[in-house]
């Protein structure tokens, strides 16, 4: 297991230590002006190239930053490495808005929509990515999603599943990216969110679901977003740490 530290929420830079983990290689972008699309895309084109090496080694890298929008910057050092890789998403978010139809104008309530290709000017032909097809994309939990994102879903090959549902049988076939934004937990387990939800699956059956994927040995790398607000709370900062601390482990069984 490679442990890759990308220290961003989106283009802003965070302090090492807001993602509590050792990290063997952590990312620097070179792209410091433009405007936050520009940045952003520097942060992904940055992650791709620390992941690529790895999954060509053989390795199941661990990609670990502030937002979403780094999954697509994973997806693209895997293909990279010459292997094309499906998605699972689990998010307490459908994160499948475009600019037009976003109404905070969050970009990362669009990473999966620009993980399958919408405005690829901006993003995945800046980054190197080929979209990933929406029926290669599995959706799990969203259980906060906004009114066009129910409509996109009602109509898109996308599929989505409750965390129980999570089995090899209920995902596609052949390699995976597996991604998972920490939200997707009930939001009483993981203080400090950014976006929290209530009333979401506990820690214990998330992490269960991710280890019945990693059990299929087909997932090639894992990425991990940490959307939370910087704290010195003690008490937060522990239960940030041991979390990832089971997400990490998952990769070396």
């Amino acid at each position: 297991m490679t442990t890759i530290l990308v220290p961003y929420h989106q283009d802003e830079r965070l302090l090492d230590d807001e993602i509590p983990v050792s990290a063997d290689i952590t990312v620097r972008s070179q792209v410091l002006d433009g405007d936050a699309w520009r940045r952003v895309a520097g942060v992904c084109a940055a992650t791709a190239r620390a992941v690529s090496p790895v999954v060509a080694a053989g390795g199941v890298p661990v990609v670990l930053s502030g937002d979403c929008l780094v999954a697509g910057g994973t997806v693209a050092g895997v293909q990279g490495a010459g292997v094309d890789p499906a998605v699972v998403w689990f998010d307490a978010h459908g994160d499948v808005h475009t600019l037009q139809t976003s109404t905070s104008g969050y970009l990362g309530g669009l990473s999966l929509r620009l993980l399958n290709g919408a405005h690829p000017d901006r993003y995945a032909d800046v980054i190197g990515l080929r979209p990933v097809p929406a029926e290669r994309t599995v959706l799990v939990d969203a259980r906060d999603l906004d009114p066009a994102e129910v409509e996109y879903l009602a109509v898109s090959p996308t599929r989505r599943i409750p965390v129980s549902e999570v089995a090899a049988d209920t995902v596609p076939a052949g390699p995976l990216v597996l991604h998972i934004d920490v939200d997707v937990i009930d939001s009483g387990e993981v203080p400090g969110l950014r976006y929290p939800v209530p009333n979401g699956p506990p820690a214990d059956a998330v992490l269960a679901a991710c280890a019945r994927l990693f059990a299929t040995d087909r997932v090639v790398a894992f990425d991990v977003a940490c959307p939370w607000l910087r704290t010195d709370d003690e008490g937060q900062r522990d239960i940030r740490t041991r979390l990832l601390s089971r997400l990490t482990a998952l990769a070396t069984r």
